[in-house]
């Protein structure tokens, strides 16, 4: 009978310790951090991606759901100025989050003011 009641007792503990650990358990959210690059348009492909070259080399971003297109001085550039502002040979600080291995763009800063 005192076998009985042990095994009954290790069995409703450990049952209860691994309940208490799943009650325990947490998620991590991961928080994306936004950088930047500086440099020169050198390809231009507009609504896709484009290609900047930097000091390390070029590097390759592509489009976010949406991007946001400024001058230095903070001004928003319309849509209807964009193909005269962004361009091959224009220099930005492309402003872009980390999706797996791409460099996905957030902000365009252009420096032709």
């Amino acid at each position: 009978m005192k076998s009985l009641s042990l095994v009954l007792a290790c069995t409703f503990l450990g049952a209860a310790a691994l309940n208490a650990q799943d009650q325990q358990q947490t998620t991590t959210t991961t928080t994306q951090t936004t950088t930047y690059g500086n440099g020169t348009i050198t390809e231009y492909t507009p609504g896709s991606s484009f290609i900047v070259k930097e000091s390390s080399g070029p590097v390759t971003y592509r489009y976010g759901k949406k991007v946001v297109y400024e001058t230095k001085n903070g001004k928003v550039i319309s849509e209807t100025d964009l193909p005269a502002r962004v361009k091959v040979g224009t220099p930005v600080h492309v402003y872009y989050d980390m999706d797996g291995n791409a460099r996905v763009i957030s902000r365009v800063v252009v420096d032709d003011d």
